[in-house]
C-alpha cells in the first residue's frame, strides 16, 4: 500500500512538471510570435499578444507606454513595413503556483546589439498575453562610466523635471 501511495505521489509530481513545461513552451511561443510580428510589421498580430491594459517600457527614460499610447507611437513604424527585429538568444520563464501568471527575462539580438527584455504575462480567457514588458540596452560594466558621460546632461535635465512632477503629484 505504501508503494502505491509513493507511486501516486511521484505520478502527480511528474504531471505537475509536465504541465509547467507545457505552459513554459506556450509562453515561449507567445514571446517568439510577438517578436516575429514586430519584425514582419504585423501590427494586429503584435498587439493581439498583449493585454488591453499592457505596458511597454522602452530604453529611453521617457518611454512608459500604456497600451493605446504604445499603439499610437508604434503604428507609423509598422505602417512603413518594418517595426523592429528582436531575436531571443536566451530566455528564462517562471510561473506562479496557479499557472495564471508568469514572468520572464530574455537576452535579445537586436538592431541595438545585445538588449535585455523582461516582463509579465497573464492568462486571459485561457491564452497567455503580455501584460508588461521592459526593454533595456545591455551595457558591459567596463563601459558604464563612458555611458554615464554620454547621457549626463540630458539625464540631469530630465531628473529635475521628473522630481518637480513627482513633488507636485505627491
Amino acid at each position: 500500500m505504501r508503494n502505491r501511495g509513493l507511486t501516486y505521489l511521484v505520478f502527480l509530481m511528474s504531471f505537475g512538471v509536465f504541465a509547467q513545461n507545457d505552459e513554459k513552451k506556450a509562453i515561449d511561443g507567445v514571446l517568439d510570435a510577438w517578436h516575429t510580428a514586430a519584425a514582419n510589421a504585423d501590427f494586429k498580430g503584435y498587439f493581439s499578444l498583449m493585454t488591453d491594459d499592457g505596458v511597454f517600457l522602452g530604453t529611453d527614460a521617457t518611454e512608459n507606454w500604456q497600451n493605446q499610447e504604445f499603439k499610437d507611437f508604434s503604428k507609423p513604424y509598422f505602417d512603413k513595413g518594418k517595426a523592429w527585429s528582436f531575436t531571443a538568444v536566451e530566455r528564462n520563464i517562471y510561473l506562479d503556483e496557479s499557472k495564471q501568471l508568469a514572468w520572464f527575462d530574455e537576452l535579445l539580438d537586436t538592431q541595438m546589439k545585445l538588449c535585455r527584455g523582461s516582463g509579465v504575462l497573464k492568462k486571459v480567457k485561457g491564452h497567455w498575453k503580455i501584460a508588461h514588458y521592459v526593454l533595456s540596452i545591455a551595457v558591459p560594466n567596463e563601459n558604464v562610466s563612458e555611458l554615464i558621460n554620454i547621457k549626463k546632461q540630458k539625464d540631469s535635465l530630465l531628473l529635475i523635471e521628473l522630481k518637480e512632477k513627482y513633488l507636485r503629484e505627491n
